[in-house]
């Protein structure tokens, strides 16, 4: 089973709103016809990127099932969901929270960054950020060069590591078993990235 990393898909709101970047729009109370202001549903949220306990699994399990639903990811769905979770070789894993539930997963098996998702509910508060960052803070910790490996056809998830400086190493067609050929890219964590990257991520992991 590889470990690949979910497109990055926007939450199904309004097309347009996507296309442009902007949060879906309302009509300003007391305001002239056609007025119209932005609406932010995470404004009052409360977020934080932790380890992840033994605990957590059942939870993470199930927004790993939405994920899988909504975007596809993993590409296989696991027999035993909770132990492709923790793969041999798991050096650390984390989650993300909101208002104290889970709502997004990373973790990393030597160098590879693997297992990162983020609930679609959850998309655009820059989680998928958040939780790369933790990812790759470890991985500098213990000496390694992060790597990760995502489908060509990823194009967001693909801009998102791109802004982050994650350095694309190369290209590759790989058998998935089955006669299923898939092309991946494989990135590297790359020495910096702009400062306000995160904020300005596609709708997170």
């Amino acid at each position: 089973m590889r470990h690949l990393v979910p497109q990055m898909a926007w939450n199904r709101q309004d097309p347009a709103a996507e296309a442009a970047g902007a949060a879906p729009r309302s009509a300003s109370p007391g305001g002239p016809v056609g007025t119209t202001r932005r609406l932010c549903f995470h404004a009052r949220m409360t977020r934080m990127i932790r380890r992840r306990h033994n605990g957590d699994l059942d939870a993470c399990v199930a927004v790993l099932a939405e994920v899988h639903t909504h975007s596809g990811y993993p590409h296989h769905w696991p027999d035993d969901p909770a132990r492709w979770l923790t793969p041999d070789g798991l050096t650390a894993a984390w989650v993300a929270e909101t208002d104290g539930r889970i709502a997004g997963h990373a973790a990393l098996c030597g160098p590879e960054v693997s297992r990162l998702y983020v609930a679609p509910a959850a998309r655009g508060a820059g989680l998928g950020g958040r939780l790369l960052r933790a990812v790759e803070t470890e991985a500098t910790a213990r000496g390694l060069r992060p790597v990760l490996e995502v489908k060509t056809t990823d194009a967001s998830a693909i801009a998102l590591y791109e802004r982050l400086g994650w350095r694309r190493r190369g290209t590759e067609r790989q058998d998935w078993g089955s006669g299923e050929w898939v092309m991946v890219h494989r990135y590297e964590a790359g020495a910096g990235r702009p400062a306000d990257a995160v904020a300005g991520e596609p709708g997170g992991a």
